[in-house]
């Protein structure tokens, strides 16, 4: 487990911002008041620490048939959409929902060459919120692999203000490799060929870089 390096200056503002506090209180206020500005402080500190959490994990297969869960977080979309921006048909969306307390980094769902790689600006509606897989702040990224094309999208919620991706087009990565963060809280779009065996079921918990989402059709 480590501590990932997109929380760092969050992480300094904390412990500056806490130290600051706990010294005027120590000096201002009177002892039970002391206590609570540093336990509060500490908890604080703990949530920053819990949420840039970067787990050591192996990646869950090597089968290139398989799809992992790019992300942590709860199924809570499994449906066949059209999909107008790359693929322009039908396509199976997976929707995972990352709570504040999930890890937020993100990872390559399959091998491949990345065939875009695109960040667009937008709102912030609640992750769960229809419209927000095309009107919020979001990522696109194709990945083409030998067995298929898999389409993710990084969606920021209400409360994210911050989409790191770390694609570019021309790139080739291994299942696994780890592409992204988002901060404080968020969902994901995976838009998968119509046929695919979709290996979870709504509301299941997923492990990213771990669960096997799904498998390509066969062919």
């Amino acid at each position: 487990m480590t501590f990932h390096r997109e929380g760092v200056a969050t992480l300094i503002v904390v412990l500056v911002g806490g130290s600051g506090l706990m010294a005027a209180a120590n000096a201002w206020l009177p002892e039970w008041a002391c206590y609570l500005v540093c336990a509060g402080t500490a908890v604080v500190l703990a949530l920053v620490v819990n949420f840039f959490r970067m787990p050591s994990r192996q990646v869950g297969t090597m089968d290139s048939s398989e799809i992992i869960a790019p992300s942590d977080g709860k199924v809570v979309v499994i449906e066949k959409v059209h999909e107008p921006e790359w693929f322009k048909d039908e396509r199976i969306q997976v929707s995972i929902f990352m709570s504040p307390l999930n890890v937020h980094a993100q990872w390559a769902p399959i091998a491949g060459a990345v065939k875009a790689a695109r960040y667009h600006p937008g709102k912030y509606l609640v992750a769960w919120h229809p419209k927000s897989s095309t009107e919020n702040e979001r990522t696109t990224h194709v990945i083409e692999g030998t067995q298929g094309t898999v389409m993710f999208r990084q969606i920021a919620g209400a409360v994210a203000r911050r989409i790191c991706h770390y694609m570019n087009e021309g790139q080739v990565l291994a299942q696994g490799d780890e592409v992204g963060f988002i901060k404080f809280g968020s969902r994901i779009d995976v838009f998968l060929p119509v046929g695919s065996e979709i290996c979870v079921e709504l509301e299941d918990a997923v492990t990213g870089r771990e669960t096997v989402l799904a498998r390509f059709p066969k062919t």
